[in-house]
């Protein structure tokens, strides 16, 4: 799968900005699902609106996914990333290494209108930093997502999402973000996908943003 992704945020933490996306992931064999590769260019403008045509290097982040486990009756899946601080200037990245692991579980909610399945997701996952400039902030940041997603037939889906984390190096604040997401199956390998999002609650804890517009490009081969 390759992706490209626009995305303009406002007031977001140093790793939520304005930025342009790249996206490679290839399916693994064996234990692996898969690898990821994210190569972000935040703008050098940072805020809502940035400027598309003024991109630097990001945090590199790299992710390796495992197939799913039968626990207690239920699937998980589960994934570790490594984040990697290659922002120029630095100050377009959180100026450190950044570890990251997390599992989530799906399950069915039954049909909905028009063919559709309906299903709700939960996944929780732990970022810490080491390393890196040791004047920039730490993160010790506990995230959650909970969606609730329809699926089309024809591959068109649909999901709302809630965001919460918990960020410790700030004692334990809570935090918030809301998103909207739709897909369109625009060919069998070609999927268009726009997100809006907004904060919920907790201005500058980790993982969270004042408002975003998202839209991305997927192809899959």
């Amino acid at each position: 799968l390759v992706e490209l992704k626009r995305q303009n945020t406002g007031r977001g933490t140093a790793d939520e900005s304005t930025r342009t996306q790249v996206k490679i992931e290839r399916a693994l064999a064996g234990p692996f699902a898969f690898a990821r590769l994210e190569l972000p260019f935040p703008d050098a403008d940072t805020d809502f609106e940035g400027d598309a045509f003024e991109p630097r290097p990001g945090d590199v982040k790299a992710r390796l996914a495992f197939r799913a486990v039968n626990i207690g009756g239920r699937a998980y899946t589960s994934y570790v990333e490594l984040a990697f601080p290659t922002a120029d200037p630095e100050s377009l990245g959180t100026g450190k290494f950044q570890w990251q692991a997390g599992a989530r579980t799906r399950g069915s909610l039954g049909a909905g209108p028009a063919g559709t399945q309906a299903s709700t997701s939960l996944q929780a996952s732990q970022a810490v930093s080491f390393g890196g400039d040791a004047a920039r902030n730490d993160t010790n940041l506990t995230k959650f997502e909970w969606d609730w997603r329809l699926d089309h037939p024809a591959g068109h889906y649909a999901k709302a999402v809630a965001k919460p984390s918990i960020d410790w190096v700030q004692g334990g604040k809570t935090g918030a973000v809301g998103e909207i997401e739709g897909g369109w199956a625009v060919s069998r390998d070609w999927t268009l996908i726009l997100l809006g999002g907004g904060l919920l609650w907790g201005e500058g804890v980790g993982g969270t943003y004042g408002r975003r517009l998202e839209i991305k490009a997927s192809f899959r081969f």
